[in-house]
């Protein structure tokens, strides 16, 4: 939202003012000039009147509401509405306001539809304090239960987010006292040990349902772990919410709720136990083959409703499931993917099964009327989910995202880098979203004093076409974004997409990835020439960054103020034709940047550019480029939450430095609404890194390039720790704490300086390590990072390019090195200002003010002092 404030910055007395004021931003607003001078009445009276033409009420289908029109008709383009902001922040502050601000958390969660019950009654089980049960009580009730209401065997047991870890597994003896036991959950702890977990579990050998969901162990686990698990116990037919190949009976009847915690089954099922079930949902339940004795019209006579949607089922031809679905002769309502295993045509499913009456939500003979071919069932909104213990204001931070709109800042002169996020008051944030809408909203700063720091911020709504008594008024969440901007992939998030779509895309995504190699490239041994001047005179540098002005002091170079004059330009700007036409700068002079080095030093063609070439390389996090791959990251995150794996990712705007405008967060919603703020990388957070003292840390290394064609690039001996300022966790709100999740403190923050020796000699008595070790895999990635980018991007060459480049890097908990960035001129203040001492071989002195004489010694005198060739 950028303002054009009138340069007198006088009180607005009339429409002509305002418009002169506010111009562009009417303009931008999309509002017809025709409702420009209403709107200037309403903001100069504040006139609120929304309240007399429209009405709020509930939904029936879930928590949320609508605005119905009371009026008995509104014409397109005929009148406008203010709407008041109920809350406006910056995103590092939303979890702060919500606490301190008084009665913000209790308004938000009723205009959000999560303020729930005052009571306590939706709680199951409390012990008399109103807290959590220990597992030793869940066991307890769940034997006398059971001697109570049946035949005193546990045959399901819960034990889920009781923070068991492995050791308290092992002591609780389960497999002795529950012997019988057919379904067992485990989900939320803090299970880590497979070999221990995979030992106990395999001891119920009549266990039919397994859930270990949303425990540390799923995230370092491979198929070697189900393996073993299916192997020692023979009768699981569903493991992880995902059926296993053994499913039968059990496991259909346990998706169709005949069975359960009430009913959980026995070894032996009774005669047809699925008799009554008319309705099935095994929808994403990882199904291969449905041919099955479990799943079949002998089982189940009734069955007039089936849903088999997210699962592939790529072992049975099209034919075989047409001829098994036709043997339900009751069967009228189908939910399948199409194109899926039923194949890609609507029509054509209809026409083998003809006792269809609606095929994904939709009626099948408006299908076959307007021969569509592919067809989907109404999205269902994503409503907001929460637990009644828990804390309004954390119900309030996962709900947010499906009513916040944002806009930015900015005037004649710059942009502001941090976004605004605002919910619009109870009569806004009851406008559902309609592809076909009636009404458009658009954000609107009025500034009455004529200036910016008089702004007051609205939305405005007005009809967009006519509108009657009663019906309901919406708005399109997206306006304005059609496929071309992923618009169906962004709607998932307000809205369940089908899952099924995204996952064969990241599928697709990731086997392609898979099968990437890239040579190594030989090592330079030859160097480029040492560069001279003709007459033998100093090199003349012109550079605008006064770290060098001050300390490049030896005598082979000499800093001269005019760019045309100089032999080498070392800027902190970028040097493109038209800065060269305007500066003077020739093809003769040697800069500090190579051509198209882009390819690394922005975080999305960094990404690209190491995918290209090396796939999935262990040192990268998985990385998604949301402008080109929001699907394949709705896929992968979709996955990830089906497997029970860590969902915690970051998002970093594409060229933002000092982590300005970055957000780490496991919400969907959130992830996808954060684009709107600006191109950006959505990447897998390193959710277990290795600590110092407790507290994150990430390492800033100097990389010198003289030279991509041959690759020849050098390793500063200087490089330094980034010390957070709090000590590291997972916990919810610690995700809104910057000096606890980043690293970069020296820009208006708390900033701690650790000499890198010592970090170095305390980090090796920490953690029993050998920095040597970490040091060469360190190595090793900086140099694949290089190659890769001379690999797909050969056109980076440039004899007359030399370039410095800071390279971030991050270990995780194993202390394997994880690549976060590359920098372009990157800011060496701290090399400058502290002296050290190599790490390696003699641990001679390093002094801080000599460091840009080794650098421009190495890249253009040829020289290796302080400097190791990767």
């Amino acid at each position: 939202m950028s303002a054009a404030a009138a340069s007198t910055g006088s009180r607005i007395e009339t429409y002509e003012d305002f418009v002169k004021v506010h111009g562009l931003l009417l303009a931008a607003s999309g509002l017809p000039q025709s409702l420009h001078f209403k709107l200037f009445e309403k903001l100069t009276s504040e006139t609120f009147d929304g309240g007399a033409h429209f009405a709020i009420e509930p939904c029936e289908d879930g928590p949320q509401r609508r605005l119905l029109l009371t009026s008995e008709t509104m014409a397109k383009d005929s009148n406008v509405f203010l709407i008041d902001h109920a809350w406006t922040f910056r995103l590092s502050d939303a979890y702060k306001q919500l606490q301190e601000v008084p009665g913000l958390a209790q308004r938000m969660a009723a205009l959000m539809c999560v303020e729930g019950d005052d009571d306590d009654g939706g709680l199951e089980q409390a012990v008399e304090n109103g807290g959590k049960m220990t597992v030793e009580e869940v066991l307890e009730s769940e034997i006398r239960n059971a001697r109570e209401s049946g035949d005193g065997f546990v045959r399901w047991l819960e034990l889920e987010e009781l923070g068991l870890d492995d050791t308290t597994l092992l002591s609780l003896d389960l497999s002795t006292k529950f012997p019988d036991l057919l379904a067992l959950s485990l989900c939320g702890n803090k299970l880590e040990n497979q070999q221990k977990l995979v030992e106990e579990v395999t001891k119920f050998k009549n266990l039919k349902g397994l859930w270990l969901n949303n425990n540390p162990v799923l995230e370092k686990s491979d198929c070697g772990m189900e393996d073993s698990i299916l192997r020692g116990c023979p009768k699981l037919e569903i493991y992880n919410s995902r059926f296993t190949r053994n499913f039968g009976v059990w496991a259909v009847g346990f998706c169709a709720d005949v069975y359960g915690k009430d009913n959980p089954g026995s070894g032996h099922l009774g005669d047809l136990p699925l008799q009554s079930v008319t309705s099935l949902d095994l929808s994403n339940r990882g199904i291969h083959n449905l041919i099955n004795k479990g799943f079949s019209p002998f089982e189940m006579p009734n069955l007039s409703y089936f849903n088999i949607r997210g699962n592939r089922i790529e072992e049975n031809s099209a034919s075989d499931l047409f001829g098994l679905l036709k043997a339900f002769y009751c069967l009228q309502s189908l939910e399948v993917d199409i194109p899926g295993p039923l194949g890609d045509s609507a029509v054509e499913i209809l026409e083998s099964l003809p006792t269809l009456s609606s095929l994904n939500g939709v009626d099948a003979s408006k299908i076959l009327e307007a021969e569509k071919h592919v067809v989907d069932s109404m999205l269902q909104p994503r409503l907001p989910e929460w637990t009644a213990e828990e804390p309004v204001v954390d119900r309030v931070l996962n709900a947010m995202w499906l009513y916040l709109m944002t806009y930015r800042l900015a005037d004649e002169e710059k942009l502001d880098e941090t976004p605004v996020w605002y919910v619009m008051d109870e009569l806004g944030s009851a406008l559902r979203h309609s592809d076909e809408p009636n009404f458009r909203v658009a954000p609107f700063l009025f500034m009455p004093e004529g200036n910016l720091a008089s702004a007051v911020s609205f939305s405005i709504l007005w009809p967009t076409q006519n509108v009657k008594k009663g019906d309901e008024c919406t708005r399109d969440y997206l306006f304005g974004i059609g496929e071309d901007k992923q618009r169906s992939a962004r709607l998932t998030a307000w809205f369940h997409t089908p899952q099924h779509y995204f996952i064969q895309e990241y599928e697709k995504h990731f086997n392609k990835l898979q099968s990437k190699i890239l040579p190594s490239l030989p090592i330079n041994s030859s160097a480029p020439s040492v560069v001279r001047c003709g007459d033998g005179s100093a090199l003349r540098v012109y550079t605008d960054i006064p770290q060098i002005e001050e300390f490049l002091t030896r005598p082979e170079f000499v800093i001269t103020n005019e760019p045309k004059d100089a032999d080498i330009i070392w800027t902190s700007m970028q040097i493109d034709e038209e800065m060269k036409k305007a500066v003077g700068i020739t093809d003769q002079q040697y800069v500090n940047q190579f051509p198209f080095e882009a390819c690394i030093v922005m975080k999305h063609h960094l990404a690209d550019t190491i995918q290209k070439a090396q796939g999935l390389p262990g040192w990268l996090q998985p990385t998604y480029n949301l402008e080109t791959h929001l699907s394949q990251l709705i896929g992968d995150y979709c996955v990830r939450k089906r497997d029970g794996h860590n969902n915690l990712w970051i998002l970093k705007p594409w060229n933002m430095a000092r982590t300005i405008d970055t957000t780490v967060t496991d919400n969907l919603s959130a992830i996808i609404r954060l684009m709107e703020t600006g191109p950006k990388i959505c990447q897998k957070y390193i959710e277990h890194p290795a600590l110092f003292q407790g507290k994150k840390f990430d390492l800033r290394y100097i990389v010198l390039v003289r030279s991509i064609n041959p690759l020849e690039i050098f390793l500063s001996d200087v490089f330094w720790v980034r010390l957070a300022n709090n000590p590291y966790t997972l916990e919810k709100h610690s995700l809104f704490e910057y000096e606890t999740h980043f690293t970069v403190m020296n820009y208006g923050r708390r900033f701690n300086h650790m000499n890198t020796p010592e970090f170095v000699s305390e980090f090796e008595k920490e953690h029993q390590v050998k920095w040597l070790d970490i040091h060469q895999r360190v190595k090793n990635m900086i140099r694949s990072v290089f190659e890769s980018a001379a690999s797909v991007h050969p056109e980076m060459h440039d004899p007359k390019s030399r370039a410095m480049y800071g390279v971030d890097v991050m270990l995780d908990a194993a202390f394997q090195p994880k690549l976060l960035e590359v920098t372009y001129c990157p800011d060496c203040m701290r090399a400058c200002k502290y002296d050290t001492k190599v790490i390696f071989g003699g641990g001679e002195t390093i002094r801080g003010r000599d460091f840009f004489n080794v650098v421009f010694g190495c890249l253009f005198l040829n020289e290796t002092v302080n400097v190791s060739q990767l």
